[in-house]
Protein backbone atom coordinates (compact mmCIF):
# COMPACT_ATOMS: atom_id res chain seq x y z
CA UNK A 1 0.00 0.00 0.00
CA UNK A 2 1.06 3.59 -0.64
CA UNK A 3 1.63 5.67 2.47
CA UNK A 4 -0.55 8.79 2.60
CA UNK A 5 1.24 12.08 3.29
CA UNK A 6 0.03 15.69 3.09
CA UNK A 7 1.73 15.97 -0.31
CA UNK A 8 0.19 12.80 -1.74
CA UNK A 9 -3.37 13.29 -0.47
CA UNK A 10 -5.71 14.32 -3.27
CA UNK A 11 -7.51 17.61 -2.70
CA UNK A 12 -10.39 16.82 -5.09
CA UNK A 13 -11.77 13.80 -6.97
CA UNK A 14 -10.49 11.65 -4.12
CA UNK A 15 -12.34 8.62 -5.46
CA UNK A 16 -9.78 8.48 -8.27
CA UNK A 17 -6.90 7.85 -5.89
CA UNK A 18 -5.37 4.35 -6.01
CA UNK A 19 -3.43 3.23 -2.96
CA UNK A 20 -2.20 -0.15 -4.18
CA UNK A 21 1.58 -0.01 -4.63
CA UNK A 22 1.34 -2.41 -7.57
CA UNK A 23 -0.64 0.29 -9.43
CA UNK A 24 2.28 2.69 -8.97
CA UNK A 25 4.68 0.09 -10.33
CA UNK A 26 2.40 -0.59 -13.30
CA UNK A 27 2.21 3.09 -14.33
CA UNK A 28 5.97 3.53 -14.04
CA UNK A 29 6.69 0.33 -15.95
CA UNK A 30 4.40 1.26 -18.83
CA UNK A 31 5.53 4.87 -19.20
CA UNK A 32 8.66 5.70 -21.20
CA UNK A 33 9.62 9.16 -19.94
CA UNK A 34 8.99 11.07 -16.74
CA UNK A 35 8.91 14.77 -15.96
CA UNK A 36 11.40 15.86 -13.32
CA UNK A 37 10.49 18.97 -11.34
CA UNK A 38 13.09 20.94 -9.38
CA UNK A 39 13.47 24.50 -8.16
CA UNK A 40 16.54 26.24 -9.61
CA UNK A 41 17.46 29.75 -8.51
CA UNK A 42 14.00 30.14 -7.00
CA UNK A 43 12.26 29.26 -10.29
CA UNK A 44 10.42 25.95 -10.94
CA UNK A 45 11.88 23.85 -13.74
CA UNK A 46 10.24 20.74 -15.22
CA UNK A 47 12.05 18.61 -17.79
CA UNK A 48 11.38 15.29 -19.56
CA UNK A 49 13.89 12.72 -18.31
CA UNK A 50 14.70 9.06 -18.90
CA UNK A 51 14.04 6.71 -16.00
CA UNK A 52 13.86 3.09 -14.93
CA UNK A 53 12.49 1.26 -11.89
CA UNK A 54 14.09 -1.45 -9.80
CA UNK A 55 11.79 -2.46 -6.95
CA UNK A 56 10.96 0.70 -5.04
CA UNK A 57 13.85 2.72 -6.43
CA UNK A 58 13.45 5.01 -9.45
CA UNK A 59 16.63 5.77 -11.39
CA UNK A 60 16.87 9.03 -13.34
CA UNK A 61 19.33 9.57 -16.17
CA UNK A 62 21.12 12.50 -17.72
CA UNK A 63 24.41 14.14 -18.60
CA UNK A 64 26.84 15.37 -15.95
CA UNK A 65 26.70 18.68 -17.83
CA UNK A 66 22.94 19.03 -17.37
CA UNK A 67 22.27 21.76 -14.81
CA UNK A 68 18.87 20.24 -14.03
CA UNK A 69 20.49 17.06 -12.71
CA UNK A 70 23.20 18.95 -10.85
CA UNK A 71 20.42 20.94 -9.22
CA UNK A 72 18.40 17.81 -8.46
CA UNK A 73 21.18 15.96 -6.64
CA UNK A 74 20.39 15.71 -2.94
CA UNK A 75 17.45 18.12 -3.32
CA UNK A 76 13.73 17.66 -3.04
CA UNK A 77 12.20 16.78 -6.41
CA UNK A 78 8.85 15.87 -7.87
CA UNK A 79 8.63 13.24 -10.61
CA UNK A 80 5.48 12.59 -12.64
CA UNK A 81 4.50 9.98 -15.20
CA UNK A 82 1.19 10.22 -17.08
CA UNK A 83 -0.44 7.69 -19.42
CA UNK A 84 -3.25 9.06 -21.57
CA UNK A 85 -5.88 6.37 -22.25
CA UNK A 86 -8.73 8.29 -23.86
CA UNK A 87 -10.39 11.59 -24.71
CA UNK A 88 -13.81 11.88 -23.10
CA UNK A 89 -16.40 13.71 -25.23
CA UNK A 90 -19.37 15.04 -23.28
CA UNK A 91 -22.57 16.71 -24.33
CA UNK A 92 -21.28 19.97 -22.86
CA UNK A 93 -17.81 21.33 -23.58
CA UNK A 94 -17.33 22.03 -19.88
CA UNK A 95 -17.54 18.30 -19.07
CA UNK A 96 -15.05 17.10 -21.65
CA UNK A 97 -12.28 15.16 -19.91
CA UNK A 98 -9.57 12.51 -20.26
CA UNK A 99 -9.11 8.96 -19.10
CA UNK A 100 -5.62 8.55 -17.69
CA UNK A 101 -3.29 6.92 -15.19
CA UNK A 102 -0.79 9.14 -13.42
CA UNK A 103 1.89 8.77 -10.77
CA UNK A 104 3.49 11.54 -8.71
CA UNK A 105 6.58 10.87 -6.59
CA UNK A 106 8.12 13.21 -4.04
CA UNK A 107 11.51 12.72 -2.43
CA UNK A 108 15.21 13.45 -2.38
CA UNK A 109 17.16 12.53 -5.50
CA UNK A 110 20.45 10.93 -4.49
CA UNK A 111 23.41 10.82 -6.87
CA UNK A 112 24.63 7.28 -7.52
CA UNK A 113 28.43 7.48 -7.52
CA UNK A 114 29.70 4.03 -6.47
CA UNK A 115 30.77 2.45 -9.81
CA UNK A 116 28.98 -0.89 -9.46
CA UNK A 117 25.76 0.73 -8.23
CA UNK A 118 25.93 3.35 -10.99
CA UNK A 119 26.42 0.68 -13.65
CA UNK A 120 23.42 -1.17 -12.23
CA UNK A 121 21.37 2.03 -12.48
CA UNK A 122 22.39 2.47 -16.12
CA UNK A 123 21.35 -1.10 -16.88
CA UNK A 124 17.94 -0.51 -15.25
CA UNK A 125 17.51 2.66 -17.33
CA UNK A 126 18.50 0.87 -20.54
CA UNK A 127 16.28 -2.13 -19.89
CA UNK A 128 13.31 0.18 -19.32
CA UNK A 129 13.64 2.20 -22.53
CA UNK A 130 15.17 -0.42 -24.82
CA UNK A 131 15.00 -3.90 -23.28
CA UNK A 132 17.57 -6.31 -24.67
CA UNK A 133 20.03 -3.59 -25.66
CA UNK A 134 22.29 -4.03 -22.64
CA UNK A 135 23.25 -7.49 -23.93
CA UNK A 136 23.19 -6.58 -27.64
CA UNK A 137 24.99 -3.22 -27.94
CA UNK A 138 28.55 -2.20 -27.03
CA UNK A 139 29.06 -1.75 -23.31
CA UNK A 140 29.59 1.67 -21.72
CA UNK A 141 33.21 2.82 -21.92
CA UNK A 142 35.08 4.82 -19.27
CA UNK A 143 34.53 8.19 -20.98
CA UNK A 144 30.81 7.60 -21.38
CA UNK A 145 30.52 6.34 -17.82
CA UNK A 146 32.12 9.52 -16.47
CA UNK A 147 29.89 11.76 -18.59
CA UNK A 148 26.57 10.33 -17.42
CA UNK A 149 24.68 11.07 -14.22
CA UNK A 150 22.43 8.62 -12.39
CA UNK A 151 20.12 9.68 -9.58
CA UNK A 152 18.18 7.35 -7.30
CA UNK A 153 14.77 8.30 -5.91
CA UNK A 154 12.94 6.24 -3.31
CA UNK A 155 9.27 5.52 -4.11
CA UNK A 156 8.20 5.82 -0.48
CA UNK A 157 6.15 9.01 -0.99
CA UNK A 158 3.97 8.64 -4.06
CA UNK A 159 0.40 8.90 -5.26
CA UNK A 160 -1.51 7.33 -8.14
CA UNK A 161 -4.62 8.79 -9.73
CA UNK A 162 -6.76 7.22 -12.43
CA UNK A 163 -9.85 7.99 -14.49
CA UNK A 164 -11.39 5.19 -16.55
CA UNK A 165 -15.01 6.06 -17.22
CA UNK A 166 -17.39 7.62 -19.69
CA UNK A 167 -18.81 11.15 -19.87
CA UNK A 168 -20.00 12.77 -16.66
CA UNK A 169 -22.82 14.86 -18.11
CA UNK A 170 -25.37 16.88 -16.21
CA UNK A 171 -28.82 15.19 -16.07
CA UNK A 172 -30.42 17.90 -18.17
CA UNK A 173 -27.79 17.42 -20.89
CA UNK A 174 -28.35 13.66 -20.94
CA UNK A 175 -32.09 14.19 -21.22
CA UNK A 176 -31.68 16.66 -24.08
CA UNK A 177 -29.21 14.38 -25.86
CA UNK A 178 -28.07 17.37 -27.90
CA UNK A 179 -24.61 16.09 -28.84
CA UNK A 180 -22.62 12.89 -29.26
CA UNK A 181 -20.97 11.62 -26.09
CA UNK A 182 -18.41 8.88 -25.58
CA UNK A 183 -14.73 8.01 -25.31
CA UNK A 184 -12.07 8.05 -28.01
CA UNK A 185 -9.36 5.59 -26.87
CA UNK A 186 -5.72 6.65 -27.09
CA UNK A 187 -3.04 4.00 -27.51
CA UNK A 188 0.75 4.15 -27.87
CA UNK A 189 2.11 1.62 -30.34
CA UNK A 190 5.50 0.83 -31.81
CA UNK A 191 5.89 1.10 -35.57
CA UNK A 192 8.06 -0.75 -38.04
CA UNK A 193 11.79 -0.57 -37.11
CA UNK A 194 13.79 1.75 -39.39
CA UNK A 195 17.42 0.61 -39.81
CA UNK A 196 20.13 3.27 -39.71
CA UNK A 197 21.17 4.48 -43.15
CA UNK A 198 24.83 3.67 -42.42
CA UNK A 199 24.15 0.13 -41.14
CA UNK A 200 26.29 -2.53 -42.82
CA UNK A 201 24.49 -4.81 -45.31
CA UNK A 202 23.19 -8.11 -43.99
CA UNK A 203 21.79 -6.95 -40.67
CA UNK A 204 18.34 -8.13 -39.71
CA UNK A 205 16.26 -6.37 -37.08
CA UNK A 206 17.09 -8.07 -33.76
CA UNK A 207 14.36 -9.91 -31.91
CA UNK A 208 14.52 -7.57 -28.93
CA UNK A 209 13.66 -4.65 -31.25
CA UNK A 210 11.10 -6.36 -33.46
CA UNK A 211 9.39 -7.98 -30.49
CA UNK A 212 8.43 -4.75 -28.72
CA UNK A 213 4.70 -4.48 -28.02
Amino acid sequence: MLSTTPRTTLGRKKHRAVTDRSALHAVLDEGLICHLGVVRDGVPLVLPTGYGRDGDTLYLHGSTGASSLRTAADLEVCVTVTLLDGIVYSRSVNNHSMNYRSAVIFGTAKPVVEPEAKMHGLKVLTDHLAPGSWEHAREVNAKEFAAVSVLALDLAEASVKMRAEGPDDEPEDRDADAAWAGVLPVRTVFGEPEPSADLSPGWEVPAHVRGRE
